[in-house]
């Protein structure tokens, strides 16, 4: 490996580690069951998205990084006590979405994507989302101009294992 490849990666995780520092702790912790939305934005910082949850609840999105490989959903009932915690960003939620969703409907279950591609003639946005697994692989949702609705998803080949390609 260069020296210059190394300075590269040295100075990318400590940017990174600055960077979560600044917005919180990277991950919900210590936040339990009853904790409210004010304790968890203490403590994670701002929420990258909010999505109402019925009956008078919310869910509050915490994205890690642009092109993190973990989003954390955190729910909280109509008192605006935290109910649950799951990290979304998981085969398991992937597969539980369905062609014909909108996209406020993916975003509520997922999360923003890490990385939107317009696909004009296909009439299309390629919603590319990373997340942790060994394999060098992306879901990708596919998401209709014409209605806003998924149109198809899957796992595709990651770019990011081109590390020429982002001039390493």
């Amino acid at each position: 490996m260069s020296n210059a490849l190394i300075t590269r990666l040295v100075t990318l995780l400590l940017a990174l580690s600055l960077g979560a520092c600044a917005s919180g702790s990277y991950g919900p912790g210590p936040l339990a069951p009853g904790a409210t939305s004010a304790e968890a934005i203490a403590r994670m910082g701002q929420p990258t998205g909010v999505h109402p949850l019925a009956p008078d609840g919310k869910r509050l999105e915490f994205a890690r990084g642009p092109m993190g490989l973990h989003t954390f959903m955190l729910d909280f009932d109509a008192g605006d006590r935290l109910v649950k915690i799951d990290q979304v960003l998981t085969e398991r939620h992937f597969l539980e979405l369905q062609n014909g969703m909108t996209a406020d409907e993916v975003r509520a279950r997922i999360g923003r994507p890490g990385q939107i591609t317009s696909l004009p003639r296909q009439r299309h946005q390629l919603w590319w989302y990373w997340y942790d697994t060994p394999f060098c692989i992306v879901w990708q949702v596919s998401i209709s101009d014409d209605d806003g609705k998924v149109a198809e998803m899957g796992h595709n080949s990651n770019p990011r294992c081109d590390g020429s390609r982002f001039g390493l």
